[in-house]
């Protein structure tokens, strides 16, 4: 961690840089955003992601200023370009989560009531394909996405194409839905894009997926309470979606405890720490906000790139 590069906030510092920013969420809208196992409540939301929102609602006033002034100088209207917010992070660190509050939050702005959120999972490779390039076995590492599709999915948002559709993804099947099931992006104000490797410096090509980012946000924790937590929603899918008879994982459902246990740590010795540590991790820096987690779940810190 490159500390120079940063303004660090302890909790209360950042929950200082809320201002007046409404709470516009409840703890019934918490429930349906809460991931598995995670510590989410209303004092994380107003501690964390009200000041979070508000420094996003800046930025895009900012980006629509300088369009503006673009159209101006062109002497010709134009649409506006969607605001890009990059979102990444390990397995089990909470991004998906932070992923879907700060959406929430953002589309109860007045300014910008159009957020649409893509993960890139719906990018990686079908099984099949998978299967056939030997990388199964590594699915969520760099190679196991279809880099191009998404770089190709980014640049027509930011090119104002009427409407361009994302792949979606299953985690019950662990398997790219078809095409039918789709994401349908039209025109949004916001779009945030959640995933691993979103940060990451693509291989055999000039162009990254991090280019077409207007801010990026990267969910950081030891990786000691993160094997932690995978471990911890191991258990708790092994006693809920893995015993559906339509679930990929069905076969892990009948492991006792202590099974279960060495075989998530298994999983996240051999693939999940080996991507986090060789591929996800060493792109933190890249983020112009870094949440910092403690053992709890909670952000204790935030560090925000220096302009």
């Amino acid at each position: 961690m490159n500390s120079a590069l940063y303004e660090t906030f302890s909790r209360d510092e950042w929950r200082a840089r809320r201002a007046a920013t409404p709470l516009t969420l409840d703890a019934d809208d918490l429930d349906e955003l809460r991931g598995l196992n995670e510590a989410l409540d209303l004092d994380e939301v107003e501690s964390v992601y009200l000041p979070l929102s508000r420094l996003v609602n800046l930025h895009v006033a900012a980006v629509r200023g300088r369009q503006d002034a673009t159209q101006v100088f062109l002497d010709r209207a134009q649409d506006r370009v969607p605001y890009v917010i990059g979102v990444a992070g390990s397995v089990a660190v909470g991004k998906s989560t932070t992923a879907r509050v700060l959406r929430a939050l953002l589309a109860r702005w007045p300014d910008h009531p159009r957020v649409d959120l893509v993960t890139t999972d719906g990018f990686l490779y079908p099984n099949g394909e998978l299967e056939k390039r030997g990388l199964l076995g590594r699915k969520g590492f760099p190679e196991s996405y279809d880099v191009r599709r998404l770089l190709q999915f980014l640049r027509d948002v930011k090119s104002g194409v009427d409407e361009t559709r994302a792949p979606t993804y299953s985690h019950l099947t662990y398997d790219v839905l078809p095409a039918e099931d789709d994401i349908v992006v039209r025109h949004p104000d916001i779009l945030i894009v959640e995933g691993l490797n979103v940060l990451q410096v693509s291989r055999g090509t000039t162009t990254f997926v991090s280019d077409f980012f207007d801010l990026s946000i990267y969910v950081d924790a030891d990786v000691t309470d993160v094997r932690r937590w995978y471990v911890e929603r191991f258990h708790t899918l092994r006693r809920t979606v893995f015993t559906r008879s339509d679930s990929y994982f069905q076969r892990y459902a009948e492991l006792s405890d202590d099974e279960a246990t060495e075989t998530a740590l298994q999983i996240w010795k051999d693939i999940n720490e080996r991507n986090l540590v060789a591929n996800i991790e060493p792109t933190r820096d890249r983020a112009d906000v870094i949440l910092r987690k403690g053992p709890d779940h909670h952000v204790d810190e935030v560090r925000l790139r220096r302009i």
